[in-house]
């Protein structure tokens, strides 16, 4: 949900940019512009940095650690997958 809303705002802040581009007010979108681009870049990136909790075990070379968390989204615990050789991090339910 809030997700959305600042997915929302950050269109409207550039939307707002652009239409302040081609009117008399053109040397004051420049606010409106960066704010909405970096809401919406922000935002985006965070899906892609942040990684998805899986279902079951990863297979592979991957260790289960001692690293435990609740996740704030589901309220369901999540335990930490590591693989020794690349550093990668897997996070699973359970």
């Amino acid at each position: 949900m809030l997700r959305k809303a600042v997915i929302a705002l950050g269109g409207l802040c550039l939307a707002a940019g652009l239409i302040m581009l081609i009117t008399p007010a053109a040397s004051a979108a420049f606010g409106p512009l960066a704010f909405g681009a970096l809401l919406l870049i922000g935002t985006l990136w965070e899906r892609v940095r942040y990684k998805p909790i899986e279902d079951g075990a990863p297979g592979g070379t991957y260790t289960r650690t001692s690293e435990r968390f609740i996740d704030e989204e589901t309220g369901e615990t999540v335990t930490v997958w590591i693989d020794p050789a690349s550093g990668e991090r897997k996070y699973v339910k359970g």
